[in-house]
């Protein structure tokens, strides 16, 4: 008589139950943590993080210059963002300098180098998403966005406030859904 020690049986894979997985919420917060792991890191090979790409979009678009407008902006704690522009500037991609109307503000500007270093996060982000979205066509990613577009509008309204004026697609239309395959517009299916 053999017996098998349990280092030698193959083990089963546990598998998660059914109620979970049926619940779109549960795979929203489970895409969301594998989205932000693989953004880490793609990120680690550039000495940056996805949240110091934010500020350089920020200070590109010219929508916040001063440190307490970027914060804001982005939703980030002002206590952990002055961390993120001492990294920053460090690294010779921003500046920041006092503000000659307000000498209690700092005013950061992008460098030459955060540009050129900006150019480079916008391609590493672009792959990032590429990747991640794979499965889906570009109509499918369409529709996704312009229903993560509709629950950001309820529930992240930064998001939701960028939209406007944007030119991108206002998240509370029509989603599409109905060109999906065996989709109802009505019932969307799991």
């Amino acid at each position: 008589m053999t017996a098998s020690s349990p280092q030698t049986q193959p083990r089963a894979v546990p598998q998660l139950p059914e109620e979970l997985v049926a619940s779109a919420t549960f795979l929203l917060k489970r895409l969301g943590y594998a989205a932000k792991e693989g953004s880490m890191k793609a990120y680690e090979g550039t000495g940056l993080r996805p949240y110091h790409h934010a500020i350089l979009l920020v200070l590109d678009e010219g929508s916040a210059e001063t440190q307490g407008s970027i914060a804001d902006a982005l939703g980030y704690d002002r206590g952990q963002l002055v961390g993120l522009l001492d990294e920053l500037e460090g690294q010779g991609l921003i500046e920041r300098r006092r503000d000659p109307d307000d000498r209690r503000r700092h005013v950061v500007r992008l460098t030459s180098d955060g540009k050129r270093t900006l150019k480079r996060l916008r391609a590493l982000s672009k792959e990032i998403e590429d990747e991640f979205l794979a499965p889906l066509g570009d109509k499918e990613r369409a529709k996704l966005h312009a229903l993560l577009l509709r629950l950001a509008e309820k529930h992240e309204p930064l998001c939701a406030l960028a939209v406007q004026g944007s030119g991108l697609p206002q998240p509370s239309g029509a989603t599409g859904l109905e060109d999906l395959p065996g989709k109802d517009a009505g019932t969307p299916g799991r």
